[in-house]
């Protein structure tokens, strides 16, 4: 008698996955892999999108971006970062550059690079910046363009440059647009956040003459001081980075060069001009003068109302470093005026890498150039004949 066969029995279920400490030790080993062909980052590159040199003062320089659009017709848009880091934030890869955005828009495109101060520049304040240097690269633009006037695109300090630079010669700049910029250096008390604003609270918290002991013992503010200030601002983060989500990355090789590019940048933290170190911790941060009207420029107080071009505020709406109210105390200033917000969703360096923000940011910018350019733009002569009669 033939017996039947057996059964499948029952599903055994799943087979057991991955052993995590395989995947780790392979995602690991992926990582040393990366690391050690960048060399230490020489393989990593970041700011490539191609520009000219058109001037130069000691180690500062203005380059002009090489238009991708055959007759750029905004602008001329100059950007300045500040003395805390590098212009080369705006342009870290191709899909994270807003200078690649902004030069697809039909923008005619420079940028100001502070270059690396040494102990020789202890002595520059902001009178030399905002006042001087400034007003010298506009002077270059404005001769290699042609251009009478040149709007400014100026980023956190930069920022503060630009609105000062604004206010004290309304003739020179066609239109400012500011990103994560503070003005009121004491308006953190106004966010409702409280893990927002802790930079401003750290620097109150120091006695100025601590302040002022440390700057004068190099000359300079050290930027790997600023640079280990700014990872401490948000620890955990901090160690996440680089520990857990860094391994993970090593499992998508372009997540990966996007981190060794953004590592890149903040580890090229020049050391910031000691005179301007102490006006920006100590006139600002501690004694809030720029928006209470008391910040000297070349002897004189700034006065931000006086700024009379048209002005596009963009602020940060998760930016612990510059918190939101501190960028937005410049619309009362400039109450009734051709003032506008834009409030980008994202933290203090995503308004210019996230990608989100790439589809928001040079947009925005675009459309607001385009609109001071139609503003610019003489009134035909029939429109002046008909103003005249009437």
């Amino acid at each position: 008698m033939t017996r039947p066969a057996p059964g499948p029995g029952p599903d055994p279920g799943p087979g057991p996955g991955p052993d995590p400490g395989e995947t780790t030790a392979r995602r690991l080993a992926g990582l040393a892999r990366r690391l050690a062909e960048t060399r230490g980052g020489a393989a990593i590159e970041i700011a490539v999108t191609p520009k000219d040199e058109v001037w130069r003062e000691g180690r500062i320089t203005l380059h002009r971006y090489r238009p991708v659009v055959p007759r750029p017709r905004l602008g001329p848009l100059m950007i300045l970062h500040g003395l805390i880091g590098r212009q080369t934030m705006t342009d870290l890869e191709p899909g994270r550059s807003l200078v690649a955005r902004l030069l697809e828009a039909g923008i005619d495109l420079w940028v100001l690079d502070w270059g690396n101060p040494t102990r020789a520049d202890r002595f520059k304040d902001f009178t030399d910046y905002a006042e001087h240097h400034l007003g010298d690269a506009l002077a270059a633009l404005r001769a290699a363009s042609g251009a009478p006037k040149a709007a400014l695109f100026g980023i956190c300090e930069g920022g503060v440059f630009a609105a000062i630079h604004a206010a004290r010669h309304p003739d020179r700049v066609l239109g400012l647009a500011l990103a994560v910029t503070p003005i009121d250096f004491h308006a953190d008390a106004l966010d409702p956040d409280p893990r927002r604003g802790l930079l401003n609270v750290w620097v109150r918290s120091l006695p100025p003459e601590l302040i002022r002991a440390l700057i004068d013992e190099r000359g300079n503010l050290p930027g790997q001081l600023t640079g280990a200030l700014f990872q401490q601002l948000a620890p955990a983060r901090t160690l996440a980075k680089y520990t857990a989500d860094l391994v993970e990355l090593a499992d998508d090789p372009a997540a990966l060069d996007t981190f060794l590019r953004m590592e890149k940048w903040l580890a090229d933290r020049p050391d910031h001009p000691g005179a301007a170190a102490k006006e920006w911790l100590i006139g600002l941060y501690h004694e809030n003068r720029l928006v209470e009207g008391r910040f000297e420029i070349a002897g004189a107080p700034v006065d931000l109302s006086a700024i009379a071009c048209p002005v596009l505020n963009i602020f940060a709406a998760e930016d612990h470093i510059i918190p939101p109210p501190s960028s937005r105390a410049l619309g009362p200033i400039l109450a009734g005026r051709d003032y506008r917000e834009l409030e980008v969703p994202t933290g203090h360096v995503g308004v210019f890498v996230a990608r989100r923000a790439q589809r928001i940011v040079a947009p925005a910018i675009s459309r607001w150039l385009a609109r001071i350019a139609r503003s610019a733009r003489p009134a035909p002569a029939s429109a002046k004949r008909r103003r005249r009669s009437a």
